[in-house]
């Protein structure tokens, strides 16, 4: 009799436990925005190779795309013509596809990080239009290939356009013309038919470069040329650009039937150390204290402004989630972000959404409850 009802008893406990329902998965930011648009980051080399495991971790949990850095940019992959460095690539969409992320390789062509060979010939001149078309195609045909079927996106041309809606007076321009973008994107598209393709810039909400980036958008699909979407990088101050005139610029780009992406997100708290504000990345200023003034911490009014102008922004994405496919942060956590050291080098700032000890800051409650609650 005693054997039968400790028998019993067990039997009832292990029935009321599997009764019991699991325990629940902690939410990521990227849940709150799922059937909305992806939540993105970039990831450095450092990362993927396994040296910053907090920073994985935090990926992992909170993110659902990622963005390469620097190892898929031109310099990287091809240092010298006709070679081309794979490791850290593969290892990068590797961990994508391990983690069931979306995957997108920047940048195929930009007038920055390119490596010395490419614009000239053997004695220094500047190569001809053949030529360069010829070592765009290789590059770009060599790179997507490689990747067809494993990357999703593709920011095909970086950074073309001016503030002023004018041609960027690169060396792309100056051998080629402004034909190479419309190159750049066809032999994307030969390599891999199924890669979505966007073009990616900054200041685009500054009217006269959004109204150059529509119509350069507007001529390449006229002319049948694949084009998904239109990277608006969010590199911020806590002045510039306002809410509104980014929203016009996303529904400008939306009525081309054209997705829009958030690119690049983060937001500086330190003071503008010119009368231009820009994303253009040879800006070089030199540190002064009066340009730093949160390197012991930052204060908790200056903290405050920051995750108000987040919520803003988001409050705005989420109303424009039908137009938005995707916003990407420009970093895991304000430790590596680039703007501790750009414009000005050896600055303390707190640009993203997670601080240097990988704790989410406030705002990202907030936003979540309001991404659940729409």
């Amino acid at each position: 009799m005693k054997i039968s009802i400790i028998t019993g008893t067990l039997t009832l406990a292990l029935g009321l436990l599997s009764c019991q329902a699991p325990p629940k998965k902690e939410l990521g930011f990227k849940d709150a925005f799922e059937g909305k648009f992806l939540i993105g980051t970039t990831l450095n080399t450092n990362q993927i190779a396994g040296n910053e495991p907090e920073a994985i971790k935090l990926t992992k949990r909170e993110f659902n795309s990622i963005v390469a850095e620097n190892c898929m940019k031109m310099e990287s992959l091809q240092p010298s013509e006709g070679y081309f460095f794979w490791d850290e690539a593969d290892a990068f969409v590797k961990f994508g596809e391990d983690n069931g992320m979306h995957i997108v390789g920047h940048t195929l062509v930009w007038h920055s990080q390119t490596p010395a060979w490419l614009f000239v010939d053997s004695e220094g001149n500047d190569v001809s239009r053949e030529v360069l078309i010829e070592r765009m195609r290789t590059h770009i045909q060599t790179v997507v290939g490689r990747y067809k079927g494993r990357v999703d996106g593709w920011d095909v041309v970086n950074e073309s356009i001016l503030e002023d809606g004018s041609w960027r007076q690169s060396k792309w321009i100056e051998i080629i013309g402004p034909d190479f973008v419309r190159l750049a994107f066809e032999f994307a598209h030969e390599a891999d038919p199924d890669a979505e393709l966007y073009y990616n810039d900054y200041s685009v909400s500054t009217p006269a470069k959004r109204d150059g980036i529509y119509y350069l958008a507007k001529d390449l699909m006229e002319k049948g040329v694949r084009l998904d979407g239109i990277g608006m990088q969010g590199h911020l101050t806590m002045s510039y650009p306002t809410v509104e005139a980014m929203e016009e610029a996303i529904v400008k780009f939306a009525s081309l039937g054209l997705k829009t992406l958030i690119t690049e997100l983060d937001i500086t708290v330190l003071p503008w150390p010119s009368e231009q504000v820009s994303a253009e990345i040879s800006l070089n200023y030199e540190l002064e204290e009066k340009y730093n003034p949160f390197s012991e911490g930052i204060s908790e009014e200056a903290n405050a402004a920051l995750m108000n102008r987040y919520t803003d922004f988001f409050k705005m994405f989420i109303k424009q989630s039908e137009n938005i496919s995707r916003v990407t942060f420009w970093g895991v956590q304000d430790g590596n972000s680039w703007r501790n050291n750009w414009p000005v080098g050896g600055r303390t700032d707190y640009p993203l959404l997670f601080d240097r000890n990988y704790r989410a800051k406030p705002a990202v409650a907030t936003i979540m409850k309001l991404a659940m609650e729409d």
